[in-house]
């Protein structure tokens, strides 16, 4: 059991860290990387999808359904699957506008120029804010993840990863662009990343003497709930804004084909 907790623990880390990644990258954008940034969002949600749909919900069903019996573990897993959209959005709505991600752009033209640092100071560090607030229930779903399904893990883990690093940019362009230090971009963006690890701790310390059964069908439930809000309310409006033409249908069709290749392989 120590093993199973410790390598949830290090996927939901590796996931934390692309956040930092993401801050490096920040020191070198241009327009031209920004239909692969699309194609990675698209990509990514797809994952993210594919496998609440296909696996985690079902997964979800069956604990409940072995506690509670069909009728009542189906109502209780369906209860759990949009009590975990409601609680995302209410994470959401709850940042002040200034920094809720959907009202946050990536600024890559000269544009910038007229935007005086102290404001891009302030955006940077509002950012960071903002993503370490909702990483938190993305490090619970690494984590349930991976304490539960080890290969299920790894595959949540790399989809979040992938949408760990524009949010990594979204942090590091402001405040490098802001301060002209690297390494502020990059200590922000880490830090703002490293909240997805400290939520899967929180969340394994608190429920740890509850787990069984029932708790796990309702928190995997929960998970694809979230995993599905951010999927389409941050995920594919950003890939959308990025891209062009067919580039984000093209990432969740692909994110979506490899995701069910490799639960087949299980």
């Amino acid at each position: 059991m120590e093993n199973t907790v410790l390598f949830a623990f290090l996927l939901t880390l590796f996931a934390g860290l692309a956040t930092g990644v993401g801050g490096i990258l920040g020191f070198f954008i241009k327009k031209r990387n920004l239909i692969t940034l699309s194609l990675g969002l698209g990509f990514s949600a797809g994952v993210m999808i594919y496998v609440s749909f296909a696996e985690i919900i079902t997964k979800a069903e069956e604990s409940l359904v072995i506690v509670l019996g069909d009728s009542l573990g189906s109502w209780l897993a369906l209860i759990s699957f949009f009590a975990g959209i409601a609680l995302a959005f209410i994470v959401d709505w709850s940042l002040p506008e200034t920094i809720n991600q959907d009202e946050l752009q990536i600024e890559t033209d000269q544009d910038n120029s007229r935007i005086c640092s102290q404001k891009l100071h302030r955006i940077g560090i509002f950012t960071a804010i903002a993503i370490a607030i909702h990483n938190f229930p993305e490090g619970l779903a690494t984590f349930m993840a991976g304490l539960s399904e080890p290969a299920l893990g790894i595959s949540i883990a790399v989809a979040i990863a992938i949408h760990n690093i524009p949010e990594g940019i979204a942090v590091s362009i402001p405040i490098y662009n802001a301060t002209g230090s690297k390494k502020k971009a990059f200590l922000y963006s880490a830090l703002s990343g490293l909240s997805e690890p400290l939520g899967a701790i929180l969340g394994y310390t608190l429920l740890r003497s509850l787990f069984n059964e029932l708790t796990f069908g309702i928190l995997f439930a929960l998970v694809a709930g979230i995993m599905i809000y951010i999927s389409f309310d941050e995920l594919l409006p950003a890939a959308r804004e990025y891209g062009k033409g067919h580039i984000t249908i093209l990432g969740v069709t692909l994110g979506m084909l490899v995701m069910a290749v490799s639960l087949q392989m299980l």
